[in-house]
């Protein structure tokens, strides 16, 4: 009996093999099906067939031709986030006095519509961890706005936080602390990197507890964060200091003469994107000064000297040769 079972399972496993290589195959010559969700229709790739029409549009009924008109429209509520503390699936009253008609509320109204949101509030944040997410998730988006950073880059932070809070590597540390390490970690990662000096002046904690703490969280998190690039640099000074595209292209060139040539081993790479930045301004001709260069890069000038005279004897050095 139980020889027989098996054969019957295979023959209905080979059955549906058939029919799904028949649903992605064309019938006619054999090629890759693909779906037309415009027309309604599944047609070959290879021979233009229409194997199957009508199909049923799952999509809005409603046309949008900008993202106001969209937002006017669409019927369903935000995606769910990891930048709240409660991924954005809880209610929330607005502070405006108001109905739906944008009429202002009566007194006794209003009173009601504050005692809701007080326990509305009570019952968002039951606990200390998620009044601490709440702190924390608010100090995140705080930062990231100061530091022009994605929204990418702020679900990345969150997310780390996240995994730091249920982990328990916060007993010892402060918020704001493990906050600021989980900013600087998402940008790096990212690939939009900020200096230790720009994250510290819009954190609420010094620059050494910021440097220590990010050192325990990557550790303690196992976070893959390569080593800074000088050149992710380059496109946010270059905006700074309205040059043009290229002396952007020649700051680029200089820094991967330099990297070839062992020169930013051991040195900043703010200071090497910010010298690079200078030279290529000169190199191009076009006017820019080492104290604007400073002020945009939050660098002194003395490195961007330092670094300057690096790099173009890094370029030198072939024809030297």
């Amino acid at each position: 009996m139980s020889d027989v079972t098996t054969r019957v399972k295979r023959t209905e496993e080979e059955e549906v093999e058939q029919e799904s290589e028949q649903s992605t195959a064309c019938p006619e010559c054999g090629g890759n099906l693909i779906s037309d969700t415009e027309h309604g229709e599944t047609v070959c790739e290879e021979c233009g067939l229409v194997v199957d029409e009508d199909q049923v549009d799952r999509g809005p009924e409603w046309r949008a031709f900008d993202s106001k008109e969209k937002n006017e429209k669409s019927r369903v509520g935000a995606p769910t986030t990891n930048t709240m503390h409660d991924k954005g699936l809880s209610t929330n009253i607005d502070w405006r006095n108001k109905d739906a008609y944008g009429n202002s509320l009566g007194s006794r109204q209003r009173e009601k519509m504050q005692r809701l949101r007080k326990w509305n509030e009570r019952f968002r944040t039951r606990d200390s961890k998620e009044r601490n997410l709440k702190q924390a998730l608010g100090e995140i988006d705080r930062m990231a706005s100061a530091l022009g950073l994605p929204n990418n880059v702020r679900e990345t932070a969150s997310v780390i936080y996240r995994r730091a809070l249920d982990e328990d590597l916060l007993p010892g540390r402060s918020i704001e602390g493990v906050s600021t390490a989980c900013v600087y970690a998402a940008a790096r990662q990212a690939g939009v990197p900020r200096s230790l000096d720009e994250i510290a002046d819009v954190s609420r904690v010094e620059k050494s507890e910021v440097a220590r703490t990010y050192r325990y969280v990557v550790r303690e998190l196992n976070l893959e964060v390569k080593p800074a690039d000088p050149e992710s640099y380059v496109p946010r000074f270059a905006s700074g200091l309205d040059l043009s595209d290229e002396a952007e292209h020649r700051a680029r060139e200089l820094l991967q003469t330099a990297k070839e040539k062992g020169v930013h081993s051991g040195k900043s790479p703010v200071g090497l994107a910010a010298a690079a930045v200078y030279a290529a301004a000169l190199l191009t001709n076009e006017k820019t000064t080492q104290a604007e260069v400073s002020e945009v890069a939050d660098i002194s000038e003395v490195t961007i000297r330092n670094r300057y005279h690096e790099l173009l004897e890094a370029e030198e050095a072939p024809a030297m040769a």
